[in-house]
């Protein structure tokens, strides 16, 4: 009796999970300002707004767990001009403001910045370059998806949590060869992530997350909140997926029906879900 309780109270934590994602995604920046000063406003530049969305995606990495120390790095496009707002290399969350953001175009040319850019620039810029409705990505190293992108694994989908964002289990790209490692490393990741998509015929609008063999997990969307959103929930599937293989190791992936009604009641042309 006592470990069915115990089982009871860790899925309904996964089950509040969801709610706990949204409430961090909506704080403002007002109230990040508010909290650490007048030094975080960014200086008056063209590219303030996608400055201040990526600084706000970045800050939400560490409070949602996806990431440790400096990993992880959050990008904000603005497609009409060509160019993308990313992280700084190995900085520290807590040290980030906005004006740290460093500006670079579809081709990884530093537009504006003081400092270096994430070493995933190139990846961020090829998603970009021929994504043109991918507005942000996320790329962490979360700990559950990680697991499942170093095992070479797609997660399978087990249940109506999964259902709920994807019909398909979540890709895993193949691990890169050692003509790409010794290339152009970054930049043949985004190609990694767009060749798996298209050979497993999904589209980037449609499937929003992927694992990269060997490496960790991309996300992305048509906003920073969508895109950090979908971050955490491919960590959150990635756990349940981890766990349901531990309860029963011989379980059977969603029937089809089942699929299609959670997916289509959310996403469909008659959804009825949320207000």
């Amino acid at each position: 009796m006592e470990e069915i309780i115990h089982s009871e109270g860790i899925f309904r934590q996964i089950q509040d999970k969801e709610q706990i994602i949204t409430e961090v995604i909506n704080r403002t920046y007002e109230e990040e300002t508010q909290k650490h000063g007048i030094d975080h406003l960014i200086l008056d530049t063209a590219y303030n707004e996608i400055k201040r969305q990526a600084y706000d995606g970045n800050m939400q990495l560490p409070q949602l767990g996806l990431v440790l120390f400096t990993f992880g790095n959050v990008s904000v496009a603005d497609q009409n001009a060509g160019v993308f707002a990313i992280k700084p290399s190995g900085v520290a969350y807590e040290d980030l403001t906005p004006e740290k953001m460093v500006i670079v175009d579809f081709e990884g040319k530093v537009l504006e910045g003081e400092l270096r850019p994430s070493s995933d620039t190139r990846t961020h810029a090829v998603l970009y370059k021929h994504c043109g409705n991918m507005t942000s990505i996320v790329h962490t190293h979360s700990t559950y998806a990680t697991a499942w992108a170093q095992s070479l694994r797609d997660i399978p989908n087990y249940g109506t949590t999964h259902a709920d964002h994807s019909v398909s289990d979540i890709p895993c790209a193949p691990p890169m060869d050692d003509e790409m490692i010794k290339g152009d490393y970054e930049h043949e990741t985004g190609f990694q992530i767009l060749n798996c998509l298209k050979e497993r015929n999904l589209g980037y609008e449609e499937m929003e997350m992927i694992l990269v063999g060997s490496h960790a997990p991309f996300a992305w969307g048509n906003s920073v909140k969508k895109a950090v959103y979908n971050a955490a929930v491919l960590e959150q599937l990635a756990k349940l997926a981890f766990i349901t293989e531990q309860v029963n190791p011989s379980v059977e992936r969603l029937k089809a029906s089942l699929v299609n009604k959670h997916y289509q009641r959310k996403h469909g042309k008659e959804a009825y879900y949320g207000q």
